[in-house]
């Protein structure tokens, strides 16, 4: 399976972080002596399935830290995740002409998530290749995430099978994009608020979530019938794909593992 990725770094710091790295966009905080940004790009170019990589962000932000890098493609950020997503899917559109169409499948990784690792990227592919969909979403069991980075603040989901925690990347169909850009979007304001989504999907959902009947299975469908596409959970074992940098703790984590390797 071979994908164009577009990594999404326009996102900005909020309070308690910026406090302590000193950056408005969280894509530009250091670690060691680099970008947390330049961790997802090099994970992504060390993943032998990813074609072309996009970077939306602050795009004069983004050419000075990929100064040297001419391969990447640059655009800028918008001001919602998916309409950043929508400009990064548009920048390869325009390379048609240069090196071939957009990919059927297109990876979207979030900047800040600087644990990635290639050998993360390529089992949720392979997984994902597994079932047939136009999103696929990485769910983390609690218990995965925790033996690997015990004592981490993570939002976990109670379901039937267990207790997951969200991903930072995607694969989805770019064609599909478009047409369910709103709901997407609400939907990952409050991804960090379990009851919140599930109000989003339904009282049903709220009372279900709340007695712990709700389903993984459930879950996927509702998801796909409200935004009219074939969405898909897939497990992961690699924690690195729910750990994203967006308070002080875990930015502390991240310089700690990362220290060695800077």
């Amino acid at each position: 399976m071979r994908v164009d990725a577009v990594v999404l770094a326009g996102g900005l710091n909020s309070s308690s972080l910026r406090e302590n790295s000193g950056c408005t966009s969280e894509a530009l905080i250091s670690i060691g002596n680099r970008p947390m940004v330049e961790y997802v790009v090099k994970a992504l170019k060390h993943t032998p399935e990813v074609s072309r990589i996009v970077v939306a962000g602050h795009r004069k932000d983004m050419a000075a830290v990929f100064a040297k890098d001419p391969e990447l493609i640059l655009t800028e950020s918008g001001p919602t995740t998916v309409s950043t997503l929508l400009n990064g899917l548009q920048a390869l559109r325009e390379q048609i002409l240069v090196s071939g169409p957009l990919s059927d499948l297109v990876l979207v990784t979030a900047g800040d998530i600087p644990m990635i690792t290639p050998e993360a990227i390529q089992n949720f592919l392979g997984l994902c290749h597994k079932r047939k969909a136009d999103l696929y979403y990485p769910i983390v069991t609690r218990e995965a995430s925790e033996s690997k980075y015990p004592g981490m603040q993570r939002t976990y989901v109670r379901l039937r099978e267990g207790y997951f925690t969200g991903g930072n990347l995607i694969l989805v169909d770019p064609t599909v994009v478009e047409r369910c850009a709103k709901l997407a979007d609400q939907m990952i304001l409050r991804r960090k608020n379990p009851l919140a989504l599930c109000q989003l999907l339904g009282w049903r959902f709220v009372l279900k979530f709340l007695f712990h009947y709700l389903s993984l299975p459930e879950v996927e469908k509702k998801v796909s019938t409200m935004l009219g596409i074939n969405g898909v959970a897939v497990i992961s074992d690699y924690p690195e794909v729910g750990v994203d940098v967006d308070k002080p703790s875990d930015l502390q984590l991240a310089r700690r593992l990362l220290k060695a390797g800077c």
